[in-house]
Parts: C-alpha cells; sequence; structure tokens
C-alpha cells in the first residue's frame, strides 16, 4: 500500500500555530481562575503557548527541515524560562512533551489541519 505525498504548507503551519497559541492562552486563563487546582493545567497551556511562540517565524517554517531542526535544538536545552509559571520542574515536562508532539507532526506532516481549540 502507498502513502499518499503531502506537500509542506508552511501557511497551514503557521496558521495551526497561531491557532494553538490563542487556544493555550484561553486555557490559561481558565486555569488560574480555578486557583491551586488549574496549576498544572495552567503550566501545560503556557508550555505548548511557548513552543508554539518560539517556532512561529518565517524562517523556522518555511520547510519541513528547518521546522524539524528548530524543534530539536528547542529540545536540546537545559532550561526553559516562561512568565507565569508555577512549578519549574512540572513546566520543563511539558515543554519536552510539546516539543516532542509538534516534532512529530512536523516529521509526518499531519495534523496541521486540525484547528480546534482541544486537540
Amino acid at each position: 500500500m502507498t502513502k499518499q505525498v503531502i506537500d509542506w504548507n508552511e501557511a497551514a503551519v503557521r496558521t495551526w500555530l497561531a491557532s494553538r497559541i490563542a487556544s493555550t492562552k484561553a486555557d490559561q486563563v481558565a486555569a488560574q481562575r480555578r486557583g491551586r487546582d488549574g496549576e498544572d493545567d495552567c503550566d501545560q497551556a503556557a508550555a505548548e503557548e511557548m513552543v508554539c511562540t518560539l517556532v512561529n517565524k518565517d524562517a523556522v517554517t518555511s520547510s519541513q527541515a528547518t521546522l524539524v531542526v528548530a524543534l530539536d535544538q528547542l529540545l536540546e536545552r537545559d532550561d526553559y524560562i516562561w512568565r507565569g509559571v508555577y512549578d519549574d520542574r512540572r513546566f520543563d515536562r511539558h515543554v519536552r512533551f510539546a516539543i516532542r508532539k509538534i516534532r512529530k507532526m512536523a516529521k509526518t506532516n499531519t495534523g496541521f489541519d486540525r484547528l480546534s481549540r482541544y486537540q
């Protein structure tokens, strides 16, 4: 069985990243309203927002290879600093998960057409 090759669509990738940034900001607000119970969800949303923000640039999304390389470089960092983080260790874990998720999507070139808020 042959797989259909999908061409890299830079505009779709940037649209997906912008959509995820907007969704994660809304998720952070909702989590902060829940107080202490929502701290983990807030850290998770902040982690995904950070990753999407750092790679949502024309030079990075111009090709599949450059996006994967940028995500690899981001994954190699020792620590991640972002605003509104409650627990640094938990945040680092969420950042690494978000990087791996987006990296897998970039390598397989799938999932960038899903623009729903909850994925």
